[in-house]
């Protein structure tokens, strides 16, 4: 019995020993396989095939920089993801888009993402670097914004658009383009990956941020009224001017009342100077009349005045007042930009009344949401 025990003992010893010794050399089989797979992976980000992407093209013919200088901006953009913005502080839909692209500023700025503001002004007050710098200031942008007055980066970009967003990765490579409003969460998950694969090329270790930001987004009418524009330029095979008299360019035309109130056509009464981009009232008072349907109707002005605002011939209730209407249907206009004059849950017809009190008040255009 003892022999027989003794050469149990010795058999178990050896099986077990052989046991541990597979399971050593799979474990190092496992490593193997394992770093192996963490290089696949490295090199599949490092080594992606950018020869069907363009380069983004420098800022040129910029006017003014603000929240930066060129100096300064030069080297910020070296080894960085960035989001170009394209916009207009007049534009409703360029500032619809603000709240997420600088929530972006906010989150990613530290982990290699810079935000550029590419401002191309739509019209001549946009230009003025004082006007932008009370709109990034009142939209709380803080990172850099440069005043393309003379859209030669828009051209550089082969723009047409307004908003655009371009993000280029770490190497100058356009890898992502977004014309308008929405695609936000599609965006920011574009963002995410081209900082991993930053991170990862320049040996970087940063922390992945898998949450995306979460900000009700507007919700546009299905059926609204398109943009109306009062330059004559502007609104050049676009019948939008409802007054009989229609557009003289350069003259100061006298607009009778009208008995008509077609739906997304605007109607005058005054004496107005017709500009390309715009019309300015050279009498004491003015009205603007117009039958639209939106939910949300805002205007873009310049110079000093007060406008009553009516619906349907009545002063505008509470539930229709837009965030700009101050003392009950009362609007102060006072710097150049855009207000918003109506507001409401659904979109709905109306028509629109706008009382003027202001000689040298300056109109450019109604848009809807």
């Amino acid at each position: 019995m003892k022999s027989e025990i003794k050469t149990a003992l010795i058999l178990g010893i050896v099986i077990a020993t052989g046991l541990g010794i597979m399971s050593m050399i799979f474990s190092s089989f496992d490593e193997e396989f394992e770093s192996a797979n963490m290089t696949l992976e490295e090199n599949s980000m490092t080594k992606i095939d950018k020869s069907g992407f363009k380069k983004a093209p420098d800022l040129v013919g910029i006017a003014y920089y603000l929240n930066t200088t060129p100096e300064k901006l030069s080297e910020e953009i070296k080894d960085k993801v960035i989001l170009y913005d394209i916009w207009t502080y007049s534009c409703i839909n360029c500032i619809r888009t603000l709240p997420y692209i600088t929530a972006w500023n906010d989150k990613y700025a530290d982990q290699g993402l810079l935000i550029i503001g590419i401002h191309s002004p739509e019209f001549e007050f946009e230009k003025d670097p004082d006007n932008v710098k009370m709109a990034i200031e009142k939209f709380g942008i803080s990172y850099p914004v440069v005043l393309d007055n003379d859209m030669e980066t828009w051209k550089a970009f082969d723009n047409r658009y307004w908003p655009r967003k371009y993000i280029a990765d770490h190497e100058g490579y356009i890898r992502y383009d977004h014309i308008g409003e929405g695609g936000y969460q599609e965006t920011e998950k574009v963002i995410q990956k081209l900082l991993d694969e930053r991170s990862t090329s320049l040996g970087i270790q940063m922390a992945s941020a898998a949450s995306l930001v979460d900000i009700d987004e507007f919700e546009h009418s299905m059926f609204k009224s398109p943009e109306l524009y009062f330059g004559y330029k502007f609104a050049q095979n676009r019948n939008q001017l409802g007054s009989e008299e229609g557009f003289k360019p350069e003259q100061t035309v006298t607009y009778l009342e009208s008995d008509k109130t077609n739906l997304h056509k605007f109607y005058l009464t005054g004496d107005w100077v017709n500009y390309e981009d715009s019309m300015e009232l050279v009498s004491d008072t003015g009205t603007i009349k117009l039958r639209y349907n939106a939910k949300q109707v805002n205007i873009v002005t310049d110079n000093t005045a007060e406008l009553k605002i009516f619906l349907d011939g009545n002063p505008i209730l509470a539930k229709y007042s837009g965030t700009d209407i101050t003392l009950e249907n009362s609007l102060i206009v006072s710097e150049a930009g855009l207000y918003n004059i109506i507001s409401s849950e659904n979109s709905e017809s109306h028509i629109l009344e706008i009382q003027i009190e202001g000689k040298g008040f300056q109109i450019f255009t109604f848009t809807f949401g």
